[in-house]
């Protein structure tokens, strides 16, 4: 596979003596700037999306599928082990790379619902999001869920019906969908020709024309595409064209051209027609990103004031992962660019702390693979290398102070005890899980009953219990054994709380190791209403983030 430079693109992006508009500042390099995220239900072809988008970008020489079928390559964006084995994206990545002239950054995120809160830390460090429908199975409940979060953090979403080659619904009953149950007004930009199943091509509603696809073997390399003038497109396609048209013009009746501002206010969204897995409808997908989602803009703190782009650096941590590179055993810190220039080197504040902190080794990144970068704008993600005291939701600032709203932990609704299998890898196993939980991939709880030695997981989905297993084993050489308890809600408490409750039957709180919070552990939710009822004044508080909900 070969990778371009997001910054060396020699067909498109200008080089630093002939930069105009004010290209080289901040404000000017944000407007050349989209980072979005792509959001999808399990199998809906997300992974494979983000394939196809670098494909057409020509960042990468040959597009993977997820299961590797048909001599295609494994995907870019899923480079875990277990992702590779289970076919499913269990973290998210990053993807930087130039076309016409801009900088995308596109973040691919999990699809399974076992992993929703790294995607929501995603959504927090984006500026649009393309949200990827089924065209047989439409909205989905993971895909409902994950809108509601774009909703709840005012995210631009652009809809992507996916698997248009294989047997679905009716294109009307599909934008009906979004618009009845997600109160989105769909605004069409291009519109099958053909069935689902049987695809002949796309109509560009901005001007009539057809395009027809010609596939290539696995969707290995970009499909090739015809452009039809109305008049051949009505006499080679037929009854096909004739019932697209029928549609268009129902469409043109209720309203449904493109407008910007609605798009931007998160009330309307662009639809578009394709099929990843062949590679159709994702150039114009691409382009629609880069010509239609918004730039960079102000990010307001946690005190409610906006952060102008062209202040000085300012960057919130949405993501800290280890061991992308198995060689050195790093740990990345994925911190987007809120305002400013970043420069490589350069002397920033941890806010939460309030320490120093070093940037020497800043790398921009493309799934696994990385490069190192001398420079970033407002939209790009840099990653920081070794950045030990960096945790999701922490901000970082040069000059003018400044604190990004944190990014909350989902309630965790699966509980269990992790032992070390070999009592002589114990050092090793306390270190994985130290490393484990200060990524945010499981929260970890201890309590002076059980000890440091067998400290609990809480978990949003039991598949982080298998990611959980298979890296200590992995990374650390720490095999180890998991007990399932029997509780599946968790409340903050307090330390009156705390001792009101010790000894009761079936509760046990437990510290959640990161920030010291006290959390109170019920096996269902009667038992937790008889503890309401009968200790009212008691402080048991839920977890979950507005708008956040696995």
């Amino acid at each position: 596979m070969t990778v371009a430079s997001p910054y060396t693109d020699p067909r498109e992006t200008p080089g630093r003596d002939e930069r105009t508009d004010g290209e080289g500042t901040p404000a000017g390099e944000a407007r050349r700037r989209r980072t979005f995220a792509v959001i999808s239900h399990p199998d809906a072809g997300k992974s494979t999306l983000t394939e196809a988008l670098a494909l057409h970008a020509e960042v990468i020489s040959a597009a993977g599928a997820v299961h590797g079928k048909g001599g295609r390559k494994g995907v870019t964006s899923d480079w875990m082990d277990m992702e590779r084995e289970r076919g499913i994206s269990v973290t998210s990545a990053v993807l930087q790379f130039a076309y016409r002239g801009h900088v995308v950054n596109l973040l691919d995120t999990p699809g399974h619902g076992d992993f929703s809160e790294d995607t929501y830390r995603v959504l927090a460090a984006v500026d649009a999001a393309v949200m990827l429908l089924d065209a047989a199975r439409g909205l989905e409940p993971q895909t409902l869920k994950l809108f509601d979060v774009c909703r709840a953090r005012g995210v631009p979403v652009l809809t992507f019906v996916n698997k248009w080659d294989r047997p679905g619904r009716e294109p009307l009953e599909l934008v009906d969908e979004v618009e009845q149950r997600i109160g989105l007004r769909p605004m069409p930009i291009t519109w099958p020709v053909g069935i689902a199943g049987d695809f002949h091509g796309l109509v560009e509603r901005a001007d009539g024309t057809m395009r027809r696809f010609t596939r290539t073997a696995h969707g290995a390399s970009r499909a090739t595409e015809e452009i039809l003038d109305a008049d051949r497109a009505a006499a080679e396609e037929g009854v096909d064209w004739e019932r697209a048209t029928e549609e268009l013009e129902l469409l043109e009746e209720i309203g449904a051209d493109f407008d910007a501002e609605a798009f931007h206010a998160g009330t309307a969204t662009p639809v578009m027609f394709g099929a990843a897995l062949s590679n159709i409808g994702v150039a114009r997908l691409l382009d629609a990103l880069v010509d239609l989602a918004p730039p960079p803009a102000p990010r307001p703190s946690a005190a409610g004031e906006a952060r102008p782009i062209d202040a000085p650096f300012s960057g919130l941590v949405f993501k800290v992962q280890a061991s992308m590179d198995k060689s050195h055993r790093d740990r990345v810190a994925f911190v987007r660019v809120c305002s400013g220039r970043f420069e490589r080197g350069m002397v920033l504040t941890h806010d939460a702390t309030g320490r120093p902190f070093a940037t020497k080794y800043a790398q921009a990144m493309f799934g696994r693979d990385r490069s190192t970068i001398d420079e970033a704008f407002p939209g790009d993600i840099v990653g920081l290398v070794n950045a030990t005291a960096l945790r999701p939701g922490d901000t970082l600032w040069a000059q003018d102070p400044v604190t990004f709203p944190t990014i909350p932990s989902f309630a965790p609704e699966h509980f269990s005890v992790v032992r070390v299998a070999d009592a002589s890898k114990t050092k090793q196993f306390r270190r994985g899980i130290e490393q484990l939980d200060s990524e945010g991939v499981i929260q970890v709880l201890s309590s002076d009953l059980r000890g440091d030695q067998a400290p609990v997981l809480a978990a949003v989905g039991p598949l982080q219990f298998e990611v959980v297993t298979a890296r200590l084993a992995d990374e650390f050489s720490a095999p180890v054994r998991l007990e399932r308890l029997d509780y599946s809600l968790a409340r903050r408490t307090d330390a009156a709380g705390a001792e009101a409750l010790k000894g009761s039957i079936g509760i046990e709180v437990l510290t959640r190791r990161a920030d010291g919070v006290l959390l109170a552990l019920f096996p269902h939710k009667w038992r937790l209403q008889a503890v309401v009822q009968n200790q009212p004044d008691l402080v048991l508080e839920p977890l979950i983030a507005e708008g956040a909900a696995p």
